[in-house]
């Protein structure tokens, strides 16, 4: 029996496509506004991706926020707020309390960030019913790569590529996984090591790949990954495999990667014994008490 996350992984392709051919741009940030993008867990990571990629696309300043550590005091043209369920606390708190410009991204439009923020963007067709996201996360930054103007053909014909490739047993049985990323791949790096602790409990990390020589590559060792999204800075496969550890590197678009290792974590929490639809403490909304 396939579970809600195995189905939502494997649609992810149609997802993007969906998403490129309908770009809502009037609501999304106009060139050269200075933007403050904000989420929660998967979504703060989405934004450290778009906030990267806004700014080398020329599009205008862009910084990334957990919302619970957005700086008040800070001037922003607009806030863009990211949430699947619509009800996040700490999004919600701030969209109530910023005089500042807001549009949100949700899937739920029968939720409070409907009214909470300025324009909402409503990405229903990508919800998800199981607690883990995954095709939601990556199907509003493909809405908003193509934004920037980028041409998403590859990045889905990867993704397709990564949705029906086997699975390395090497992978599935790993020790441990250390996941990096450059640039806007950074946060796609923090999503893969997120998804593989919520789905299967796994031990993992993520670094930019740069800053992983020093110090975090004292853990690499037979068993263990360094999982490459995108492409690995000179040298470091050479250093990687010295230590006898595995260093993973397909060359695919790195949202693609990212399908690849929202895959493993499935089959890992498959191989303990876990359901992946249900993580372990976890509910597909943080909403907290007053």
């Amino acid at each position: 029996m396939t579970t809600h996350t195995e189905a939502e992984i494997a649609s992810q392709p149609s997802c993007w496509r969906r998403a490129v051919a309908d770009v809502p741009a009037d609501a999304l940030p106009r060139e050269g506004e200075r933007v403050a993008v904000v989420g929660c867990g998967t979504s703060w990571f989405v934004a450290m991706a778009y906030a990267v990629l806004r700014e080398q696309a020329g599009h205008g300043e862009t910084d990334a926020f957990a919302a619970s550590e957005f700086p008040s005091g800070r001037r922003y043209d607009r806030v863009l707020a990211l949430s699947r369920s619509g009800t996040t606390t700490e999004v919600l708190e701030l969209l109530g309390k910023t005089s500042l410009k807001s549009t949100a991204i949700t899937a739920d439009p029968d939720t409070p960030i409907m009214t909470a923020a300025d324009e909402v963007i409503v990405l229903d067709y990508a919800d998800e019913r199981s607690v883990v996201q995954t095709r939601f996360a990556t199907t509003q930054l493909a809405m908003l790569r193509a934004a920037l103007g980028e041409d998403l053909t590859q990045a889905i014909a990867d993704a397709e590529q990564a949705v029906a490739a086997p699975l390395p047993a090497e992978l599935v049985e790993a020790e441990q996984f250390s996941f990096l990323g450059a640039g806007w791949s950074v946060g796609l790096a923090q999503e893969a090591a997120l998804k593989m602790r919520e789905a299967s409990r796994s031990w993992t990390e993520a670094y930019p790949a740069m800053e992983y020589r020093h110090g975090p590559i004292s853990i690499a060792a037979p068993g263990r990954v360094t999982w490459m999204l995108g492409a690995a800075p000179e040298g470091l496969r050479a250093q990687v495999e010295e230590t006898g550890g595995t260093f993973f590197e397909t060359g695919l678009d790195p949202m693609a990667e990212l399908i690849r290792a929202q895959r493993v974590a499935v089959a890992r929490a498959f191989a303990r014994g876990l359901d992946p639809d249900e993580p372990m403490h976890l509910t597909r909304s943080v909403i907290l008490s007053s």
